[in-house]
Order: C-alpha cells, then structure tokens, then sequence
C-alpha cells in the first residue's frame, strides 16, 4: 500500500497510531513504505540500508522474488484451512527442514514464542509421562530471552526484564544459572530436573556465543542424566550464525530445537523439531494450533528455505560476519565486538551509550538497535556484501565520533 493512494501524509499515519494502537514499542521516525533486498525505503523513495532486517527475519532479503511468487501462488489456490485434511506447502516444508538439519519430526507454530511454548510443554510432558508427576523442572539461562507469553517469558532468566515486571507470579518450574557457566549449570539441577533450555548465542543478552565446552558439557550432562537439551534457535537459526543451525557449530545434536524468524522468509511461522522419541509426547489433544503450518506461511518458508540453502547464505554469514566484525573492532570507543556470523553485537565503553547510537545512526539512514546500556545489534540480511558492511560500519564510525565530540 502506498500513501498517495490513501490520501493520507505521514503526520497522518501517526496521528492515527498514536490515538488508536496500543504502543509497546520506540517508533523509529520514518514511514516504512516498501522494501527490497537489503534496504527499507520510505514514502519519498529514500532508502535505508537495513541491518536490522525485521529482527533477524528477512534473510534472503526483503520481498525475495520467489518467496513473493510463492505466497502469491498459494494465496490465490488455499489461503488458509483447518489442520485435518492435508496440505502440500506443509508436508514439503516438513521433509525440508527435518532432512535438512537431521531431526525426526516437525510441530509448526505462528512465531518464536509459541514455538518455544510448545517445545516447553513437550518436554515437561515428556518427563512427566515417563519418569513421573514431578519430573518437569527446567534450568535456562540468565540473561537469556525466549519470548513474551507466559511459558516463554517464565523461562527468560531476566526477572527485572521489562517482559515479567508486573505479571504477578511467572510459571512455576524453573531455575536459572549463569550462561556458559557449565558447573553452575549442573548444580542448578535436581532430581526433577527434566531439560536445559538454551540459545546457542545470547541475543538480547548481549550477543554472547556460548563456548564449546559450555555446549559440549550440557549435551553429555543431559546424555548421563537423562535429561533433554532444548536449544531455542528462534534467532540464530536459518544460516544467521554461519551455519544452517547455531548447534551445528558445536558438534551437537539437541532433543527438541525450535526456529522461527528466518523461516519464514517474512511470514509469520515458527517450529520445534524433536528426536522421534520425544515428539511421542504431543497427542491428539495435547496441543494444538488454528494457524499453524498455515498454507502461505509454509509456501513462503519453503522458498525461503530454499534461497537460503542454494545460495549458500551460511557461507556469506560467515564470511560477511567475519570482515564486517574486523571492521568494527577499529572504531573509537569500542570495547569489544562479539558474535557469530551476521549476529553481531558491539559494546562501547562507559563514554558510549547504545540508543544514542541506534538514534544517530537512524539519522544516516542506517537501521540497528540498541540492546543494553553500552550495546548495539546488528543483524543483516544475509545477502550483504563488503560494500554494505563498509557504509555500515562508516555510519557508525561517524555517529560515535559525533557523540564523543
């Protein structure tokens, strides 16, 4: 949709959010009017070089022409049905993606949060159902983040999270321990320990890659203890990290592993994969979802997919993620660069401050966000070249010196 077909101006569009939407979120001031490949453009054509990439989702590139020819196809043949007959896109994205990174079986959700909703309940319905009533306590991480409903946000170790103040009490069952902290990790379990859930890299955290000997020992400390290990790749999954999943980093294999975001290409759609054994646990009856493994949404992440895996765009996170952090690394006042593949993240030191950054580089027509006090993150989509990098990194090489002044 276009502004000059509504009749409408941009103080227009505004003034309409502000009185009738509930906002939870910092507009950024600009109207987002179309978008294609690696740039956003706004109502008078300007472009913005997009490092944020609708939060790690459009990475094979906004309006990617195949995953737009594959929701247009879909939309105009099945739009949407219920979950009973069955539908081509889901059974094709099914034996994709399980084949592809080497699980069993597939449970297909609207977004992250579900996703790791439903990887909750089917570990602790695992435990329960074959080691008993108590069996469903699950450690996670603190600092870690694993979405905004009532499972997921009880799992995100961050009590003073903007995400669990005034909730009143979070759900019960589980415990948090210092991310790769590997013997803080197995004192935090007890007898009714069922799982360890995980992010392969902290992103709202901080951007911290979990160490290989963190990732290692939690696998074989799940292995001797029969426990389950869920990974939550609804970020760093789908070629953002370098490789096709995070996991595959560390020579491991998780017990459930969720994913959205990048799925989907730009629909909404997210998952969790299991070994063949634990997915024994969901039922008829045991969950379930209207829209999940919704027609288009599974069309657009096939092609999504595909475009991933074809072009190889793990192999241009990894090398893209690599040169762009070295560049990084050079500007004034930064501390530390962190990441792995095109999920980066920059602290500054106590002179720098992360949203007058994110504000600063906005200004340049550059799109990042600020997580913490001293930290930026940055997250392309996966097409980007070194000349992207090189003006990214300018901008906010630019930005700090101006804040510095």
């Amino acid at each position: 949709m276009k502004l000059e077909e509504t009749g409408l101006t941009f103080e227009d569009i505004k003034e309409k959010v502000n009185k009738y939407m509930i906002e939870t979120y910092e507009r950024m001031d600009f109207l987002a009017e179309s978008a294609k490949d690696q740039y956003i453009y706004n109502e008078k054509g300007e472009k913005y070089l997009d490092f944020y990439a609708g939060i790690a989702v459009n990475s094979a590139g906004s309006c990617n022409e195949k995953v737009v020819k594959a929701v247009v196809d879909q939309a105009q043949t099945l739009m949407h049905t219920f979950n009973y007959p069955y539908t081509i896109p889901q059974a094709l994205l099914a034996e994709k993606v399980c084949t592809t990174i080497g699980m069993d079986k597939i449970f297909f959700q609207n977004s992250g949060t579900e996703a790791n909703e439903a990887m909750i309940k089917m570990a602790r319905k695992y435990g329960i159902e074959k080691y008993g009533p108590n069996r469903y306590h699950i450690v996670t991480a603190k600092m870690g983040f694993h979405g905004r409903t009532f499972g997921a946000m009880s799992a995100t170790g961050q009590p003073g999270n903007g995400c669990q103040v005034g909730f009143g009490p979070m759900t019960y069952g589980f415990s948090y321990a210092p991310y790769n902290d590997l013997e803080a990790f197995k004192d935090a379990c007890t007898e009714n320990t069922i799982a360890i859930m995980i992010e392969p890299v902290q992103g709202e955290g901080g951007v911290h890659p979990a160490t290989m000997e963190f990732m290692k020992g939690l696998r074989e400390f799940c292995d001797e203890n029969d426990m389950l290990l869920l990974i939550d790749e609804v970020q760093t999954g789908w070629c953002r990290t370098g490789k096709v999943m995070s996991y595959m980093h560390y020579g491991i294999k998780p017990d459930i592993v969720s994913m959205a975001k990048a799925l989907g290409g730009g629909m909404p759609i997210g998952a969790i994969c299991a070994t063949e054994e634990v997915a024994k646990a969901f039922t008829p009856g045991s969950h379930g979802t209207t829209f999940g493994g919704h027609p288009v949404s599974c069309a657009a992440a096939l092609a999504e997919v595909g475009e991933l895996l074809d072009r190889d765009l793990a192999g241009n996170a990894e090398k893209m993620g690599t040169y762009f952090m070295e560049k990084l690394a050079k500007i004034p006042h930064v501390k530390e660069v962190r990441g792995q593949g095109l999920l980066v993240g920059v602290e500054f030191d106590d002179a720098i401050y992360g949203v007058d950054v994110k504000h600063g580089c906005l200004d340049s027509h550059l799109l990042i966000t600020a997580i913490g006090v001293h930290t930026i993150r940055m997250v392309p989509p996966l097409i980007i070249t070194e000349e992207n990098c090189d003006q990214a990194a300018a901008i906010i090489e630019e930005t700090v010196k101006a804040l510095s002044e």
